[in-house]
């Protein structure tokens, strides 16, 4: 391993570093080596954290990383940091890609396969239930990987479709494998981290807080060619997901719904603004056309 990649590991996995000054390091010097003065830490925070006493930390861990590596792959995890090839080349591309991935299930999905995103409410009716088993079929039929949230309502749905239908999902949790939130999905997760894929960029013990969901979002969307919103209120994560979509230069669709229903409005808004409404998987197609496709295997 890489003196790099085990900055990241050791970093990372002992909270050396918040995910934000940790990326900021790894950009301004991907070697993350000591040797510059003045070092890009001390820039980066202004004198706040010495290089001289991080490195004393990071050395102490260094013995203990294989250790917990170790641990890791007896419990099923994967740790991947930014340096890898196996980290998915467009997350690299947004503006605050998480720094290490931590994976549970088939982590060849990150980088093999076309990705799409689903989300929506956490409440749906039964025209949002029936439009995202309908999609998601088709969809999966055409061997898309679905990626959403492994949140209640329309996330677990589109998962859930996409495992009947014979494809292939990936979950993005807010917290770490230790604390699947919310409880009703905990079996799904099980499943998933079995035969699919779960993703987090926290480490396993973390437990999920308020402002996780809306970071967990930016990778949904960061994974993915584009995002698909199937139902919300105006004011809710799955607009947060799809202006985060928008933010990174993906497509954003939006299933268009009742005026008489609020679970309407998200969508409603989105083709306002510019989405493209979506009534069957070719609306999708149509847009992401192979030719646009920016990649299908690793760096």
């Amino acid at each position: 391993m890489d003196q790099a990649s085990a900055c990241l590991l050791i970093c990372s996995i002992n909270r050396l570093l918040s995910p934000s000054l940790l990326l900021k390091w790894w950009k301004a010097d991907p070697s993350l080596s000591f040797k510059t003065d003045p070092h890009p830490i001390h820039t980066i925070t202004s004198g706040k954290i010495k290089a001289a006493a991080l490195k004393t930390q990071i050395e102490k861990e260094y013995d203990k990383l294989q250790e917990q590596l170790s641990d890791y792959q007896r419990r099923g995890i994967k740790v991947i940091p930014i340096t890898s090839h196996q980290y998915p080349s467009w997350l690299k591309t947004i503006y605050d890609p998480p720094p290490v991935l931590f994976a549970k299930g088939n982590e060849n999905l990150l980088i093999k396969g076309r990705k799409i995103g689903v989300v929506g409410t956490r409440n749906p009716t039964a025209y949002g239930k029936k439009a995202v088993f309908h999609l998601t079929k088709e969809l999966a039929g055409n061997q898309w990987i679905i990626v959403s949230g492994l949140a209640a309502g329309i996330d677990g749905l589109s998962h859930r479709a996409c495992i009947r239908a014979k494809g292939y999902t990936i979950g993005v949790i807010a917290g770490g494998f230790h604390h699947i939130y919310p409880r009703e999905n905990q079996q799904l997760a099980e499943y998933m981290a079995k035969y699919h894929l779960l993703l987090s960029e926290h480490p396993p013990e973390t437990k999920p807080q308020k402002w996780h969901f809306p970071m967990r979002n930016r990778l949904i969307s960061g994974l993915s060619e584009g995002i698909v919103v199937v139902q919300g209120k105006e004011k809710s994560g799955s607009l947060i997901t799809a202006y985060q979509a928008l933010d990174q230069g993906r497509e954003v669709f939006a299933v268009p719904g009742s005026i008489f229903d609020p679970y309407s409005g998200g969508p409603i808004k989105l083709i306002q603004e510019g989405a493209k409404s979506v009534q069957s998987a070719e609306d999708i197609y149509s847009e992401l056309s192979e030719g646009n496709v920016q990649y299908t295997e690793p760096f």
